[in-house]
């Protein structure tokens, strides 16, 4: 798999086999041999350089997310060795203002282990969930409405506001906030997740209008400028905006109002390595009822 990877990154036999500190001839025979093996090619030559087939292309993605995973297996057996005076954690994290609570988390964790390392891994639900279940990510904080069947889960006690974005040059911009029913009269852009699609579904039941989704989107940050050039306003939650300069938009709370909680999650039935445990417990021991 390193071998394919190496090959696949350099796109050439040659300077992957020095990248490797291996013979070209011994690359070049596991590359044919690996090809063998799984009944097909892996590369094609185009203009002197070596370009993905489409079996190439997918087996790059699995085995990018193999690699990865052994390298945390392997690393969470040395962390048992080590037991707590190091090792890594990682946590996933939509786009939602609970920075801070992971933030004040990894804090404790760090400060009682100086030598513990850990990635932040950002994107959407569904990007997170999927790493989570393949073991790419020990912990997850996503956002409501989500399903968490399953996974454990613990709900975070900081609400999340939600409204819509719209550009100040908009009619709109006059309002302090929006009333769901006022959401029929605009062009809106919209999550695809199919839990925030089912939430707006039953808004519109509600309210007994039909909303008109002209488009939608996984993260906020791609929205902003159809904002600002009026191809839509956007459904969305306050947080999500807080890192954003916002000088030419604005965000209108929902009336009535509607929010939704921030969720900590993780597999069921997975053995933990000791670190991942003790800063689950923090998580726990601050937020548990």
């Amino acid at each position: 798999m390193r071998y394919f990877l190496t090959v696949a990154e350099e796109r050439n036999v040659s300077r992957a086999a020095r990248a490797l500190r291996i013979t070209q001839p011994t690359l070049s025979r596991q590359l044919k041999e690996f090809e063998s093996s799984l009944g097909t090619e892996l590369f094609v030559r185009q203009n002197k350089e070596l370009v993905l087939t489409e079996a190439g292309l997918l087996l790059k993605s699995r085995a990018e997310e193999i690699l990865e995973l052994t390298e945390r297996t392997e690393q969470e057996f040395q962390d048992q060795k080590k037991a707590l005076f190091s090792g890594h954690v990682s946590i996933g994290c939509v786009e939602a203002d609970n920075s801070d609570t992971v933030a004040m988390m990894l804090e404790e964790l760090v400060n009682e282990y100086p030598q513990v390392t850990f990635t932040i891994f950002s994107g959407t639900s569904d990007m997170i969930v999927e790493r989570l279940e393949k073991g790419l990510l020990d912990l997850a904080v996503l956002i409501e409405p989500v399903d968490t069947k399953q996974f454990e889960k613990l709900v975070l006690p900081h609400e999340e506001r939600w409204g819509l974005l719209v550009s100040k040059e908009s009619f709109l911009a006059v309002q302090d906030e929006i009333e769901i029913a006022d959401l029929a009269r605009i062009p809106l852009l919209s999550s695809s997740r199919t839990e925030v699609a089912a939430m707006i579904g039953s808004w519109a039941k509600e309210s007994g209008v039909s909303f008109q989704i002209v488009g939608t989107f996984n993260l906020i940050f791609n929205v902003i400028p159809l904002v600002e050039n009026h191809v839509g306003s956007a459904i969305g939650i306050e947080g999500a905006l807080s890192a954003w300069n916002l000088d030419r938009l604005k965000f209108l709370p929902l009336v009535p109002e509607v929010k939704t909680k921030c969720v900590l999650v993780w597999k069921k039935h997975r053995e933990h390595s000791p670190l991942v445990a003790v800063l689950l417990q923090y998580f726990k021991d601050a937020f548990e009822a």
